[in-house]
């Protein structure tokens, strides 16, 4: 190859790769553009109007609304898998493996009705979205490794289970950095020990590609979200049992 030939080919890559990195970084912008343009003023008008209601469930449906919207501008698809396995006028646990922090606005707005979630307790201070996520009895969850914290979550969980929310749980505790599934951590199965609510597996595809740990940056997509057949408590004498009944459903989904 001569010189001129190298040339050119170093430079058509270069080009190539800006115009992928633009691409990316027009997505992400078109996200962030249509969670803060609708999601602030449904905040500053949602929270005061549930409030007063006394029901956040307007609240919700906007949120997820405005979600499904930024990610459609960010062209992100989302199909679904397996949603004949979600049982009907049941209260269930989601747990899900994690990937990416695209995730949890891929998966909120396909589960039914309305869904708590365990988050980090440091998120409960942002403003606005604190105040949205503590309305919607979102679950806070400490980094620390107290007892006492612990129950203290696995107890509002169940306490919103019990009111006909959902709960969703990323068994992990934090994304993985290579896809493979991490070590389970053991509140949600003290949960479901405590309520015998049904333990939906999910297994979510695409979002590490699309968003990679470390970046802000997102490349369009599809993420695939399948549900797996419900784990029944109540048929595991103990928690490590039914552990292990909900990891190997979703290692066997991966293909692990």
């Amino acid at each position: 190859m001569s010189n001129s030939q190298t040339t050119y080919s170093f430079s058509h890559i270069c080009q190539h790769q800006h115009t992928v990195s633009l691409d990316h970084m027009f997505s992400t912008v078109c996200i962030l553009f249509v969670f803060l343009f609708l999601g602030v003023p449904a905040a500053l008008i949602g929270i005061p109007l549930s409030a007063l209601r006394g029901n956040f469930s307007v609240m919700y449906g906007w949120g997820m609304a405005i979600i499904r919207l930024g990610l459609r501008a960010g062209r992100v698809r989302v199909r679904v898998e397996g949603r004949e396995n979600i049982p009907s006028g049941e209260s269930c646990i989601f747990l899900s493996n994690h990937v990416s922090n695209l995730d949890p606005p891929v998966l909120l707005p396909v589960l039914p009705g309305m869904s708590s979630v365990f988050l980090k307790a440091s998120l409960m201070k942002i403003p606005l979205l604190g105040t949205a996520m503590r309305m919607a009895r979102y679950v806070p969850v400490s980094r620390g490794h107290a007892r006492e914290d612990a129950e203290k979550s696995v107890a509002i969980a169940a306490d919103a289970l019990r009111s006909g929310l959902h709960i969703i749980i990323f068994p992990e505790g934090t994304r993985s950095s290579d896809g493979k599934l991490l070590p389970f951590k053991k509140g949600a199965f003290f949960l479901a020990a405590e309520t015998k609510a049904p333990m939906v597996p999910i297994v979510i595809r695409g979002t590490a590609k699309m968003m990679r740990r470390g970046t802000l940056k997102i490349r369009p997509g599809e993420a695939v979200v399948q549900f797996l057949p419900p784990v029944r408590p109540e048929n595991f004498g103990t928690k490590e049992t039914l552990m292990e009944a909900v990891r190997a459903e979703m290692l066997a989904a991966l293909g692990a």
